[in-house]
């Protein structure tokens, strides 16, 4: 099998590319090589991997060497953030709308209809004047995006939906969750302090939450949602159902109930590093979100939640210690 993942050397495809190649198939069907397309280099143990060949640069400008190449699977997940799209429209548009455009006619063009996963996002919902707005939303709300990011994942779902109609591609878009905990530093994603209350922290470092506690958002952890990508690629036509988005499972918490996680398993020192101050455009943008999320079709693949956000805590440091860096991971704890 020749695997394409877009955005590879993000942590998310960086995490899916480890996950595969330890898998061995996907399908039953052997990885016989991996290609890592993103604007940066992959880590060196993915890059020096000899079933792994990096391709380092924008989206937009290598779909055209795409195009030469018959992909038995892509995991197409690159993607300019949340904030970054509301800071610069033309940036998102590009980056998220014309580079699937571009690919899905690279695609089209190899002709051999391959299986395409695309990574959407739970900010295709939103509140509208003209539809009520639940707060937990299901896979069957109606997409209301209040954000050009949004407006652009909603738009590549239907874009895949109908390449699939045509026969172009085998495509299943899922509505990924908040990812919670993220290791490294903020980035451009307006939903980046979900990750940083938690990170900074153990790492002893002060973090600012730019929301009211009372936020609630759906989350899911890294492993979590490397399954999820996983078993929706695996998914027949049939299991997957139809051709619209599904939501990925979700755990629906309030960043109340992520401190007193972080403070049950790391001490109340460690929680007090959490300040709030309150960041107006951000606030917005959080406003306009998801309280909480549901996945009926997800369930029926077999995929469920984390149940409890203390163990997504414990996963985080457990993958720091396993990278080997326990003493920033867990430097608060000692204090």
């Amino acid at each position: 099998m020749k695997l394409l993942i877009t955005g590879g050397a993000g942590f998310v495809g960086s995490r899916l590319a480890r996950t595969i190649l330890a898998k061995g198939q996907l399908n039953g069907k052997p990885i016989d090589s991996i290609v890592l397309a993103d604007q940066f280099p992959a880590q060196p143990d993915l890059a020096n991997n000899k079933k792994v060949t990096v391709m380092t640069g924008p989206l937009l400008t290598q779909c055209a060497d795409f195009a030469k190449i018959k992909w038995d699977g892509v995991f197409h997940l690159a993607s300019a953030v949340s904030g970054e799209c509301e800071a610069d429209f033309d940036l998102g548009m590009r980056s998220n709308l014309e580079s699937t455009r571009a690919l899905l006619e690279a695609l089209r063009s190899a002709g051999n209809i391959p299986r395409l996963f695309f990574s959407s996002s739970v900010a295709v919902f939103g509140p509208d004047p003209a539809h009520a707005f639940p707060h937990i939303v299901t896979d069957t709300t109606l997409p209301a995006p209040q954000t050009s990011y949004g407006s652009q994942k909603l738009m590549c779902e239907h874009l895949i939906a109908d390449y699939t109609r045509k026969g172009f591609i085998d495509g299943r878009s899922a509505r990924l969750m908040t990812v919670t905990v993220r290791p490294g530093k903020p980035n451009g994603a307006a939903s980046s302090f979900f990750s940083g209350i938690i990170r900074e922290p153990l790492a002893g470092e002060v973090s600012i939450c730019p929301v009211d506690d009372t936020v609630a958002h759906p989350i899911a952890s890294p492993s979590k949602t490397v399954e999820g990508l996983i078993r929706v690629f695996e998914a027949s036509r049939d299991e997957y159902v139809g051709r619209s988005a599904l939501n990925l499972p979700a755990l629906n918490v309030t960043v109340a109930q992520m401190l007193k996680a972080l403070e049950d398993v790391a001490g109340p020192k460690v929680r007090a590093l959490v300040q709030f101050k309150k960041d107006a455009r951000i606030a917005g943008i959080v406003d306009n979100w998801p309280r909480g999320a549901t996945g009926d079709r997800a369930k029926a693949l077999g995929l469920v939640p984390d149940t409890d956000f203390k163990d997504v805590i414990r996963q985080y440091i457990a993958d720091c210690q396993a990278a080997g860096l326990q003493s920033t991971a867990l430097k608060g704890l000692n204090q």
